[in-house]
C-alpha cells in the first residue's frame, strides 16, 4: 500500500496487485453525520450520477461505460461512526487482460472525476426535476428499511440509545428532510462541501501508483478546496445515558421478535486495543464459537439466531437476537449473563477459536478489491496503517487478561424490542 496527498485534503490509497482481473478506483467525500444534512448526503451521488456536463444523462453515460468493456460506477453513501462517507466506485477491467493498448486508469479516472465534480446543471443549479426524482427514490429507500426487521431493529436501537448524539441519525435521514430537499438550496450545499470535505481516492489493480495518482490529480485538478472543516470525527460516550439499562419496545406486524441490546465499550476506548477489542467480540457473539451462538442459541434454544458486532469508531457493541416472543426475558436475561459468565473467567480453547476467527477474517481481506476498500478506509479514519497481515499478527497475541479486560469495561446502556401487535 502507498499512500501520497495529492491536493489540500486529498488523499490517495494505492494498492498495487496482479490479483485480480477487475481493478477498483473509488472517491469519497467525508463529512459530518448530521440530523439535518443525512438525507442531502445520501440524495448527492445518485443525483450526480444522472448526468455530467460532458455525459447529459445516465443513457450517454452507461454508452460511455459500455465503451469501456463494460466498466460500473455506482453511488456509495457509508457510515464510520459519526462520519459520512459518500462517491463513487467504480470497477473495470485491469489493463492487463485488454486486448488493445488502452490506459484504463486514466479513463476511469478522468470518469470518475467528471461525474463528481461536474454536473449537469442549468444555471449553475440542479435540475429540479432530477431533484424532485431523486428525493422521492430516496424517501421510498427510507420507507423501505422496515421490510428488512433485523436491520430495523438494529438502527431503532441506534437512535434510541443516541438520542442525544449524531450516531442516532440514520444513514439516509429520514422522510420528511427528503421531501423537503429544494434544487437551490442542495445545489449550494453541494458545493460547500465539495470545498470543505477531505477526499479519499482509492485504487487497487497492477498499474503503478505514481501512474495512477498523476490520473486522478489531472482529474481532480479543478476541485475547490476551501478551508476544511475541523470539527470532523466521532464524540465517543464512555459511559452509559442514565446509569440503567434503558428499555424500549415497538409493535409491528411480525411474526418473531427482534431483540437488540446496545453496549457501550467504555474506559476501554481512551487507549483502545483494537485487536482485543475484536477478539472479545469473537468471543462473546461475533463467530461460531461464541458464548452467544453455543449457549444461548444452541444448548438453551433460547433464540434463532444470536450475534454481535462492534463498531470501533464510535465504541459501541451490539447484539442481535430473533426470538420468540414469549421467551423475550429468558433470552434477554442469558444474554446478560453471559458477558458476567465471560468476565468470571475463559478457557484457552475459547480464547484460541476466538483469535483464529478474526485473524482469519482479516487474512481474507486481501480477496478482493472491495474488501481491501473498506479495510484501508476504516483503518485510516482510525488512525491506524497497518495492513491486514499485520492486524492479523496482533490478534494472535491477544491474551485473556486483554479480553477480561474489555469486558469489565462493556456497559449496557439500551435494549430495544420489536414485537408482534398485541402480544405482552
Amino acid at each position: 500500500m502507498e499512500r501520497m496527498e495529492l491536493l489540500p485534503n486529498v488523499f490517495l490509497t494505492a494498492v498495487q496487485t496482479d490479483r485480480f482481473k477487475t481493478a477498483l478506483m473509488s472517491a469519497s467525500l467525508l463529512t459530518q453525520l448530521e440530523r439535518q444534512n443525512a438525507s442531502a448526503n445520501a440524495v448527492l451521488p445518485s443525483l450526480l450520477r444522472r448526468g455530467s456536463s460532458r455525459y447529459a444523462d445516465m443513457t450517454e453515460l452507461q454508452y460511455r461505460l459500455d465503451e469501456l468493456y463494460g466498466a460500473s460506477l455506482e453511488p456509495s453513501v457509508c457510515r464510520y461512526g459519526e462520519l459520512q462517507s459518500i462517491g463513487f466506485t467504480a470497477r473495470f477491467c485491469d489493463e492487463r487482460f485488454l486486448p488493445e493498448k488502452l490506459d484504463m486508469t486514466g479513463e476511469m479516472a478522468s470518469l470518475l472525476g467528471e461525474v463528481l465534480l461536474r454536473p449537469n446543471t442549468r444555471g449553475g443549479l440542479f435540475r429540479q426535476a432530477w431533484v424532485d426524482s431523486e428525493k422521492e427514490k430516496l424517501a421510498e429507500r427510507i420507507d423501505a428499511r422496515v421490510n428488512d426487521k433485523r436491520g430495523y431493529a438494529i438502527n431503532r436501537l441506534n437512535e434510541e440509545m443516541c438520542c442525544y448524539e449524531d450516531y442516532g441519525t440514520y444513514i439516509l435521514g429520514t422522510r420528511d428532510s427528503a421531501e423537503n430537499l429544494q434544487y437551490v438550496s442542495l445545489s449550494k450545499y453541494y458545493k460547500e462541501l465539495l470545498a470543505t470535505s477531505p477526499v479519499e481516492l482509492f485504487y487497487c489493480g497492477s498499474a503503478e501508483p505514481q501512474a495512477v495518482a498523476d490520473a486522478l490529480c489531472s482529474a481532480f485538478l479543478t476541485l475547490p478546496r476551501g478551508e476544511l472543516n475541523e470539527e470532523l470525527g466521532t464524540d465517543i460516550r464512555m459511559n452509559t445515558v442514565s446509569g440503567d439499562i434503558r428499555f424500549f419496545e415497538e409493535e409491528m406486524d411480525v411474526s418473531q421478535g427482534q431483540l437488540a441490546l446496545g453496549f457501550r465499550l467504555g474506559e476501554c476506548m481512551e487507549e483502545p486495543d483494537y485487536a482485543a477489542i475484536r477478539v472479545f467480540n469473537a468471543l462473546y457473539g461475533g463467530s461460531a464459537t461464541s458464548r452467544l451462538f453455543r449457549n444461548v442459541r444452541e444448548k438453551l434454544s433460547l433464540c434463532y439466531y444470536a450475534s454481535s458486532g462492534v463498531d470501533l469508531h464510535k465504541g459501541i457493541l451490539r447484539v442481535l437476537s430473533g426470538v420468540e416472543f414469549s421467551r423475550r426475558q429468558q433470552a434477554q436475561d442469558e444474554i446478560l449473563a453471559q458477558l458476567e459468565s465471560i468476565r468470571s473467567g475463559i478457557t484457552p480453547e475459547e480464547l484460541s477459536d476466538a483469535r483464529r476467527s478474526v485473524a482469519n477474517a482479516y487474512r481474507t481481506v486481501s480477496d478482493s478489491p472491495a474488501a481491501l476498500e473498506s479495510f484501508w478506509l476504516d483503518q485510516l479514519l482510525r488512525g491506524e496503517d497497518y495492513d491486514a497481515e499485520t492486524c492479523a499478527a496482533l490478534v494472535e497475541n491477544v491474551s485473556a487478561a486483554d479480553v477480561l479486560a474489555i469486558a469489565e469495561s462493556v456497559q449496557c446502556d439500551a435494549i430495544y424490542f420489536l414485537k408482534g401487535e398485541g402480544h405482552e
